[in-house]
């Protein structure tokens, strides 16, 4: 892959993660941090849908490389739902 394609990659990864972090409602860090949202979404969402047996929708090809912009953007609203859930203030009892 060269660097063009990486960047290309990244850029799309991004914005999956920041679609992501916006539907969970929970948003920590600025691009970087959305890119490696978007990336471990796609991972999440990948493992999810195979899990489920449904179909890779919205899959773009990169260099030969594909990535699930869908995926992507499901798994990473569950990512950030699950570390907001995880994040939230605690009540004093």
């Amino acid at each position: 892959m060269t660097l063009l394609g990486f960047v290309a990659l990244l850029i799309i990864a991004a914005v999956a993660g920041s679609i992501g972090q916006a539907i969970s409602g929970y948003s920590r860090g600025g691009c970087l941090v959305s890119a490696v949202i978007g990336f471990i979404g796609a991972w999440i969402g990948t493992w999810l849908s195979v899990q489920l047996g449904l179909p890779e929708l919205l899959t773009i090809n990169i260099q030969g490389e594909p990535f699930p912009v869908l995926w992507a953007i499901i798994g990473s609203a569950l990512f950030t739902a699950v570390l907001g859930f995880l994040n939230r203030p605690r009540r004093a009892a």
